[in-house]
């Protein structure tokens, strides 16, 4: 089985130490380097891997992947320096903007490159069968749905929920952007039959929890995900990054390919 080779972006965060600490036993991967802010790499030294600042002073490594879960400027950072040497890239972080996003379509054309706002197993399924119930419950049944994360999470709401609520959007032939609400506030009026509501909660530590109701004449359904640990995060990250050393450059890819 060939080894997959690694660079780690934001080592010292709960996700790059967690893929870390997951990748250094696992003789499927090789991690060529950690990068992390320049205060925090003295804490990253003993650690028997490369340490940079600067992912540029780190490629071009044959064959790498790098792995960013930090943020949309440092991850876009990240992008453009692996499409500078040429290496491949899995990113996980969520907030991007629309022209980040299609910034990270037009990078993709030349190198192989992932992104998905989640790496869980559980929530990609989830993305497959939402269409299905969408279509069987027809439309006398509203959506909606209620995102919880960790009290030190920055965006809202998750890039899970919007993903989620996109995923229902298209699948109900309504653009996203025209039916949100992201908040309810005052004397509102009756819902309208052409919304779907997104909320969001913070607090504590949770890592994070999702919940997609179906509300009809009657009855309601309740699809709940809830993720116990960062680790499935991280396995998700591995896995993706995997997969995508085996691939080549022309579109952008998500954990609906990896899962394929």
């Amino acid at each position: 089985m060939s080894v997959s080779v690694i660079i780690i972006m934001g080592a010292k965060g709960r996700m790059g130490s967690m893929i870390y600490g997951l990748a250094k036993d696992n003789p499927d991967f090789s991690v060529a380097a950690l990068v992390e802010r320049a205060d925090l790499v003295p804490g990253l030294q003993n650690m028997g891997v490369k340490v940079a600042a600067d992912l540029d002073a780190i490629l071009p490594v044959p064959g790498a992947v790098v792995i960013d879960f930090t943020s949309p400027e440092v991850s876009m950072n990240s992008v453009r320096t692996a499409l500078k040497h040429k290496a491949g890239a899995v990113i996980g972080t969520t907030g991007l903007s629309k022209d980040q996003v299609a910034e990270l379509h037009e990078a993709a054309k030349t190198i192989p490159l992932l992104w998905a706002p989640n790496m869980s197993v559980g929530v990609n399924v989830l993305l497959k069968i939402l269409p299905e119930l969408v279509r069987l419950l027809g439309p006398a049944y509203d959506m909606e749905m209620v995102e919880i994360h960790h009290n030190k999470k920055k965006d809202a709401p998750s890039g899970t929920a919007l993903k989620l609520a996109q995923c229902l959007a298209e699948a109900r032939g309504w653009d996203y952007d025209d039916v949100k609400k992201h908040c309810r506030d005052g004397i509102i009026g009756p819902r309208p039959k052409d919304e779907l509501g997104v909320q969001t909660l913070r607090g504590g530590d949770v890592v994070g929890d999702h919940t997609v109701y179906f509300l009809g004449p009657g009855e309601r359904i309740e699809i709940t995900h809830r993720a116990h640990s960062r680790e499935t995060f991280a396995q998700g990250a591995l896995r993706a990054a995997k997969w995508l050393s085996g691939q080549k450059a022309g579109r952008l890819y998500g954990m609906a390919d990896v899962l394929l």
